[in-house]
């Protein structure tokens, strides 16, 4: 399984997580074209803080403050650069410091430090960082806060920042003061981890290192390197199983056009998948079971937002429900379609060491697709077949009996 740490024992901001991303082998093409398409062009350099090399990025971004509408229309007007995955995702994150500005200074017309085009662009960069990557899930080690006092818009203020702290409040991430004094992690910086996060490190059991990154912060001193390290791994053995609930309603007044935009909202609101059943009601009415798994710290949220779009009057909850996951890997293929060659991802399923299903990547099918003018289902056979051909020859040169 390929997983993603972050090891924050210096602290985390949004900047030093894309370029520790981008240190790590991420796509820099489409992370400069998308922060691009939100803000203006990104500056990456490589750096040193305290005699290690990192990655630098410079958004170049204006002080410019927004309202959480007006971050949403940025993220709306880059579409066509960027992958509905991870607007959504983007989105998610937006919503977690407006949550928290919120609970910190009220109801209130703009974000405060955190409403910058540097934040959007430190948003949008790192979370299309991530996607590149395709990793099966995301550890974040302890956190450093930092300690002192910092000067905001409202004077000075403690570190850690009270919107810092209302983000890393429930996420479940393990935090500590750390060995440096000042703002160590910033809010963006959290509510990006917080939204990163999906696996508990003690979890992890053994793993192989595939990729080391470290992203560098704007201080330079020379007892402590500002950096932010990452880590690509392949853990040796298959996570068995987590906790997820499972909630249902069943509808019979609504149209299949409704049903079909609610699962998209499901699915940006971190429903961890969500489908809707036909079924046959009582008095022999037709009607749709309405299925939605989620992590349990997102249920209740999820809960209301089914209410809301579906117009149901309740929904059951089966609460923590183990969920056995197959160990999964990306594998890079070779494919040829009428002269033009590509090398795109497949991820596969494994059971035993062995590879049991895969499926193609569909963002990079389709784009492949628009490039050759062909349907995207034509391509992303192509690719399936091509990854089987590669996992039967593998076999073959392998002998008998080895994986």
């Amino acid at each position: 399984m390929r997983v993603l740490v972050f090891d924050p024992f210096h602290g985390a901001a949004g900047d030093m997580i894309t370029a520790a991303l981008l240190d790590c082998g991420a796509d820099r093409e489409r992370v400069v074209a998308t922060m691009r398409a939100v803000v203006t062009e990104p500056t990456i350099e490589t750096v040193t803080r305290a005699g290690i090399r990192a990655t630098k990025v410079h958004t170049h971004a204006t002080p410019e403050h927004r309202s959480l509408d007006e971050v949403c229309k940025r993220l709306d007007d880059a579409s066509s650069i960027v992958s509905p995955e991870v607007l959504a995702m983007a989105r998610r994150v937006f919503s977690r410091i407006n949550a928290a500005e919120e609970e910190v200074h009220g109801a209130h017309a703009h974000f405060h430090e955190i409403g910058a085009d540097d934040a959007i662009a430190d948003v949008i960069g790192a979370c299309t960082a991530l996607s590149t990557l395709r990793v099966d899930g995301v550890a974040v080690l302890p956190l450093a806060l930092g300690s002192g006092t910092v000067t905001g818009s409202h004077g000075i203020i403690p570190v850690p920042a009270p919107a810092t702290l209302a983000i890393l409040k429930g996420s479940g991430l393990i935090t500590l003061q750390g060995c440096d004094t000042g703002e160590l992690c910033t809010p963006t910086g959290a509510a990006l981890l917080a939204e990163f996060s999906s696996l508990s490190p003690a979890g992890l059991g053994d793993y192989s290192i595939s990729a080391v990154g470290y992203g560098a912060g704007s201080r330079d001193t020379p007892h402590s390197p500002n950096v932010l390290r990452a880590m690509v791994v392949e853990t040796t053995g298959a996570l068995p199983q987590d906790t997820v609930d499972l909630l249902e309603t069943n509808v019979d007044d609504i149209s299949g056009e409704v049903i079909g935009e609610a699962l998209a909202r499901f699915m940006a609101a971190g429903a961890r998948d969500a489908s809707a059943t036909p079924i046959v009601m009582k008095k022999g009415r037709p009607g749709y079971l309405v299925t939605v798994i989620s992590l349990p710290e997102t249920s209740a949220a999820l809960a209301r937002l089914m209410a809301r779009e579906l117009g149901t009057l309740g929904v059951r909850c089966v609460p923590a429900v183990h969920r056995f996951i197959a160990e999964r890997t990306m594998r890079e293929v070779d494919v040829e379609i009428a002269g033009h060659k590509k090398r795109l991802p497949a991820k596969c399923g494994l059971m035993d060491g062995r590879i049991y299903t895969l499926k193609a990547e569909f963002d990079t099918a389709r784009d492949w697709a628009m490039e050759l003018d062909l349907p995207v289902r034509d391509v992303l056979r192509a690719i399936e077949d091509a990854a089987w051909n590669q996992v039967q020859e593998k076999r073959q040169d392998a002998g008998p009996g080895d994986r």
